[in-house]
């Protein structure tokens, strides 16, 4: 296993899917809609009413709805390049013959990617693992990631009381580390080791070293409220 994983890759900006068969002002509304859903998505989340989607792009509510009639379809959409990257991170690790390598490629490549698209990251936690309402990403995502799961613990790698919906804890500690941009790599990959530390057991080899540690100090911990 190589020492750095790469990352999945945020998208710069919306493709263009729609049918060949569309009119061009069929065409031309539908990626206005993705552009301003995908800004939106960015600056205020993803419960942004589609009724300020629509406004944004310009387009009635209508059109929107007869385009994308859900949430889940237009976020889908929107976050296509990334799902299918994402979703490739899991066949890949479903490929490797190395069971314990394949659990920890997932969380280490997820992880890692979520410093840098923290949108995308946010529709994939908001979801999982009650992924059903997504077209096609999310189910093959989580039914992937299950069986590497499966997997690990057979091969006595992995604890045996680790549950799927325990990515979902992963994810929301990794989020927490990812406000600065400077120190979020590090951070990230330091916390990702320790974690994986706590879910292996039967290892067959010394630990491997933890990253550097980031150089956060303890006044850029967070605060708890009232503090």
């Amino acid at each position: 296993m190589p020492a750095h994983v790469s990352h999945i890759a945020p998208a710069t900006g919306v493709r263009d899917t729609g049918s060949p068969g569309l009119r061009s002002d069929a065409a031309s509304n539908r990626r206005r809609v993705l552009e301003a859903a995908r800004a939106l998505f960015v600056s205020r989340g993803l419960d942004v009413p589609m009724a300020t989607i629509a406004r944004h792009a310009g387009v009635g509510v209508a059109t929107l709805y007869r385009r994308f009639p859900t949430r889940e379809a237009l976020v889908t959409e929107v976050f296509s390049d990334e799902f299918t990257a994402c979703a490739a991170v899991v066949d890949d690790a479903l490929a490797d013959d190395d069971p314990w390598r394949a659990f920890r490629r997932i969380i280490e490549t997820v992880c890692a990617s979520q410093a840098q698209d923290r949108e995308f990251n946010d529709a994939l936690l908001s979801s999982f693992p009650d992924s059903a309402g997504f077209e096609w990403g999310l189910p093959r995502i989580e039914e992937g990631f299950a069986e590497v799961v499966r997997r690990a613990k057979a091969a006595g790698r992995l604890r045996e009381d680790f549950d799927v919906s325990d990515l979902s804890l992963v994810f929301l500690a990794n989020r927490g580390l990812i406000g600065d941009a400077a120190t979020a790599p590090a951070a990230s990959r330091r916390l990702v080791a320790h974690l994986l530390r706590s879910f292996e057991t039967g290892r067959a080899e010394p630990a491997r070293p933890l990253p550097p540690p980031a150089p956060l100090g303890l006044g850029r911990l967070p605060r708890t409220p009232g503090e």
